[in-house]
Order: C-alpha cells, then structure tokens, then sequence
C-alpha cells in the first residue's frame, strides 16, 4: 500500500515537472471549462423548455417527451466535443515534449484539428453511451444507479487509452477503443496509481484553499466573508484547472510507455515499471 503511494506521489511530480516547464499547456483546460460553461448556458433553456432536466436530474417521473431526448443528446455530444477535443490537443503537445521537443499552444491546436473527424466520431459514441446510462440510471434511481455505476466503470476502464490512441494513431473510435484494450491487456497494471495520486494532493490543496472562506466566516463582517469566498471559489477554479491539466499529462505518459515501450521525459521508468506488471 506504501509502495503505491509513494509510485502515485512519484508519477504526480513528474507531471508537474512538465506542467511546470510548459505552463501554457493550463490554457486548454482553462479553454474547456468555459467552452463548456457556454455550452451549459446556451443548452439552458431548450433543456428547461422540453423537460430534459428531469433526464438529467435524475427525476423519479421520466419525460416522455421525444425532443427532450433529443436535446440532452445534443447536449452530452456537445460537451463531450468540447473536453475531448481540448483534451486532444494537450495530449499532442504532452507527446511532442515526452519526445523531446518544446510544444506549442498552437501545436496542440493544430492536432486536434488534424484530427477532427476522429474527434467528432469519438464524440459521437462517447455522448451516445453517456446519455444511455444516464437514461438507465434515471428510469430506476437506485437499481439504475448501480448498474449505470457498473457500466461506466467497465467503459472507462476499456476507453482509457482512446484519446492519446486517436492523437498519435489517428485511429477511428472503434479501432482506437480496441487498441486501448490491447494497450490494458498487454500492459495491464495499476494504471490508476498515479491518477491516485494526484487526487490526494488536489483534495489536501482544496482543503487548504477553503482557509480564505473560513477565515472571512471567523472575522464575521459582510466584506470579509465575501473577499474570502472569492478567494477560495478562485483558487478552487485554479485547483480545477491544474489537476485536469496533470491528469491529462500523465494519461499521455501513459500511453507512451505503454504503447511504445519508451519512458517518456521526465519520468522515471522504474516508477513506470512498478505502475504496470507487464505480461511475457
């Protein structure tokens, strides 16, 4: 359990090595979250109007109106559009420095135009199984819920590997979600230590930043507390935006040892090694 840790600690810093040396790579999750903050917003009232907000609350009484299917479907393919295609693009500027170049905001846009179709088709397929499980889940709240629970484990687990698949390989979604299988199957080992650890240190960095907001509830006076909740909702926000860069970083690193049996930069492939038990 120790060893896990300290590899999941080991694999956070090496991603935030390369985050540290090409800090513009924050700009595409920074991009994706208000991407997908106008995408909510201009979903609003359409979603309101044809009651595909009970879809997505989870309402105990299902609309049974066809074009709120239809706008939420439109919806999840929207928003999926949007996170994979910023998450493609960080990716190609991840693999670019992992090979030993200096990548460029404009490289990572660049490949993700190159691949837009496969983005698009990807998006595709991705809105379909999340929308699918939504409705599952929202037809029998609990029975939907752990079914749905079950179903989006085993999909993420299988499409792991897909993003930096359809970046480096151009790979269609169905040959790039068997490929991701091939990568686990071959490689199969605790691929999520290192997201682990990042996760523990993005929880011990958002309890830290709540310290304004707490402090402004201790002071007790109105322009306190409103100067340290603002505090506290921006930092969180800058929290957001770097564990989503960090996790991004790492899937692609990855993929590479993986895949291409190479230790990517600034990582140690000792600690590789230990994150993924290779089959002979």
């Amino acid at each position: 359990m120790f060893e896990k840790i300290a590899n999941g600690w080991e694999l956070m810093k090496s991603s935030a090595q390369v985050l540290r040396e090409n800090t513009s790579l924050l700009l595409f999750p920074a991009l994706s979250g208000i991407a997908c903050l106008v995408v909510s917003a201009s979903f609003a009232l359409p979603m309101f109007f044809t009651g595909a907000f009970t879809i997505e609350a989870n309402a105990r009484q299902v609309t049974h109106n066809p074009l709120a299917y239809v706008v939420g479907f439109a919806f999840y393919f929207c928003s999926y559009f949007v996170i994979i295609f910023f998450n493609s693009a960080l990716v190609a500027c991840a693999v670019i420095r992992f090979k030993g170049g200096t990548p460029t905001v404009n490289d990572g846009f660049q490949a993700a135009l190159a691949r837009m179709p496969q983005i698009l088709a990807w998006s595709l397929v991705s809105a379909s199984v999340g929308f699918l499980l939504k409705i599952i889940e929202s037809r029998s709240e609990r029975v939907g819920q752990i079914v749905s629970g079950l179903l989006g484990l085993a999909w993420s687990i299988a499409t792991f590997f897909v993003v930096p698949v359809i970046v480096v390989e151009k790979a269609g979604p169905f040959e790039a979600i068997q490929r991701s299988m091939g990568i686990l199957r071959r490689a199969w080992g605790e691929a999520y230590v290192g997201n682990a650890g990042i996760g523990l240190f993005v929880f011990l960095l958002a309890i830290v930043a709540c310290a304004p907001a707490a402090l402004g509830f201790m002071i007790g006076s109105g322009v306190a507390i409103a100067i340290g909740i603002a505090v506290t909702a921006f930092l969180e926000i800058v929290i957001a935006i770097v564990s989503a860069a960090l996790h991004t970083i790492l899937l692609g690193a990855l993929y590479v040892y993986a895949a291409e049996g190479r230790v990517p930069y600034a990582f140690d492939g000792g600690v590789l090694q230990s994150a993924f038990a290779r089959r002979r």
